[in-house]
């Protein structure tokens, strides 16, 4: 284009200064032809006088050739208009009829460019004071100066009417985050509106059912609680609830733009500062008046705060582990000792994490870590006491509970196993995984067979016990809950023997002549030095009778340690 230019004002030039056409051509190596067509435009473009033509500013219309579809374009706008979801395939059969014998491409290509495409038309509406509020999330990554590279969840909440709103950055989007950010929302703002509007997140909506969407009952609960109404959106319109999104491209560009931030922490307290000074006291581009000076006239027609907040505390069950831990969130936190092998609620709030007993009373209380995971938080009260012989006086308690073989399978453990006491807080674990009655029979085994500690009663549970499901850690109203979703009992587990049987089944179809097995082959004596099993676990676990014989002698290879 630069060329082009510069050879026109060269050529005008030189025709100015009178030059003939026959020097110029020769001077600057082009045609006459070419040299009188720029003169043309050149008189054409500062002489002719006809406004119809359009200005030279514009530049040189665009070159349109003659095309096959020309005769057939009324036709076809008239289709278009009359069925504007017409395909350019039922397009061309009907021009087709018509005469019309060019490629599919060029009628593709009008198409494309004049199908009508409406669009609807966004409202914009404005609520009453107090009548309607929107919530929504948004997902940030920030480089933190002592935490690095994080994800954030922007939780934001903004009342219709005054446009005064509550932002707080989380570390997650789920169910307690969202209910305890409402929360803080309601209590920043001093009140609640009648509505509020959501999208379709899986903490306020399950699922959409013939056009009605199906609320998730736990936050119906807590909207309940406040009185006020949820109303879920249209799936794919966002337009909805402009009056939240919108705000997010502010906190970008205003708040998190051009700043630096040490932590979580500075960021929040940050943005607590960002909302009071900037925020609240800026002149909305919409309303054209303060957030904070509508507020307090919204502020008179939001419904008043409950006395009593919503509960919004995780409730979960956690095993005591062999080291009086329980584990939350990849991070341990201790119990007292004497609850090893129980499964306790735990009660998770914003700060704190509370541990209950079976009676519902309180035994441990931590600060929530929040770290990245792998963290102890360990109270000194809860340590087993130093003195060797108290604990073992508590352990033998917890297994007398068990009955008389709870005793003498204590007794047992000490005497068979080098590091007794750890075995026996090691066994009692198994309470959990297995029925009281079943672990009651087990050890009635174990001592028969003289198989005693952790990994020899877990073989027999193994084989013997059926293993407790998650379902019968459930209380019965959260069972009937479930049975209630789901309308079918859970399938609870096998025992080994029975896939056994299964496994049989197959064969005998699959196989007619299934190889003979040599029972001599098979069964274990205990004497493979490659086998870490003995000969009594082998027995136990079987279900062969053991062999009548005397009680060991003192001091004799049945009495070394089993473990």
């Amino acid at each position: 284009m630069t060329d082009d230019s510069q050879l026109i004002n060269d050529v005008i030039t030189r025709w100015k200064g009178r030059q003939s056409v026959r020097a110029m051509a020769s001077d600057l190596g082009i045609s006459r032809s070419k040299i009188a067509g720029i003169i043309s435009q050149h008189q054409q473009a500062t002489q002719s006088t006809d406004s119809d033509l359009p200005p030279p500013s514009l530049g040189k219309a665009p070159l349109v050739r003659a095309s096959k579809l020309d005769p057939f374009k009324v036709q076809l706008l008239h289709l278009l208009e009359r069925y504007p979801r017409i395909t350019a395939q039922r397009a061309l059969e009907e021009l087709r009829n018509l005469g019309f014998d060019g490629q599919y491409t060029i009628l593709r290509n009008f198409i494309k460019t004049h199908r009508l495409k409406p669009k609807p038309a966004t409202i914009r509406f404005e609520t009453a004071p107090g009548v309607q509020a929107q919530m929504d999330w948004s997902t940030y990554h920030i480089d933190f100066i002592q935490e690095g590279h994080r994800r954030v969840e922007l939780f934001s909440y903004i009342l219709g009417y005054s446009r005064r709103q509550y932002i707080y950055f989380t570390e997650r989007q789920d169910f307690e985050t969202t209910v305890r950010q409402h929360i803080a929302a309601f209590e920043h703002l001093g009140g609640v509106a009648a509505t509020c509007l959501y999208d379709n997140m899986k903490v306020v909506v399950n699922r959409w059912e013939d056009g009605q969407p199906i609320y998730n009952t736990r936050f119906l609960a807590f909207a309940t609680h406040y009185g006020y109404k949820p109303w879920a959106c249209q799936v794919q319109r966002p337009q909805t609830k402009g009056k939240v999104e919108r705000p997010f491209d502010y906190v970008e560009k205003n708040l998190l733009n051009g700043r630096t931030f040490r932590s979580m922490e500075h960021l929040n307290e940050v943005a607590r500062w960002w909302l009071f000074e900037i925020n609240d006291r800026r002149v909305h581009g919409t309303t054209k008046k303060i957030p904070l000076e509508l507020h307090e006239e919204e502020k008179l027609h939001l419904l008043a705060l409950p006395a009593l907040r919503f509960d919004t505390a995780q409730v979960v069950y956690r095993l005591v582990d062999a080291d009086h831990m329980i584990a939350y969130a990849n991070n341990r936190y201790s119990v007292p000792w004497q609850q090893i092998g129980q499964m306790l609620p735990i009660r998770i709030s914003e700060d704190e994490l509370q541990v209950y007993n079976r009676s519902l009373n309180c035994i441990a209380k931590h600060m929530l870590m929040r770290g990245p995971g792998g963290e102890k938080s360990i109270d000194p009260k809860h340590v087993p006491p130093k003195d060797t012989q108290e604990q073992i006086a508590m352990l033998r308690a917890r297994y007398a509970e068990l009955g008389p073989q709870g005793s003498e399978y204590f007794d047992g453990l000490f005497k068979k196993c080098r590091n007794g006491k750890h075995e026996a807080q090691r066994v009692l674990t198994l309470l959990h995984a297995y029925p009281l009655a079943d672990v009651i029979a087990a050890i009635g085994r174990s001592i028969q067979y003289h198989a005693y500690g952790f990994h020899s009663l877990e073989r027999i549970l193994a084989h013997f016990g059926s293993p407790r499901n998650s379902w019968e850690s459930l209380t019965e109203h959260e069972q009937q809950m479930l049975k209630q979703i789901t309308e079918s009992d859970p399938i609870g587990p096998r025992r080994s023997e029975e896939y056994q049987q299964l496994l049989d089944e197959v064969t005998a179809k699959t196989d007619e002549d299934p190889p003979q097995t040599n029972p001599e082959q098979t069964k274990c004596t205990g004497t493979d030095p490659s086998c870490e099993t003995s000969s009594e676990e082998c027995d136990a676990a079987s279900g062969d009778e053991p062999p009548r014989q005397d009680p060991p002698a003192p001091g004799g290879p049945e009495a070394e340690d089993a473990s």
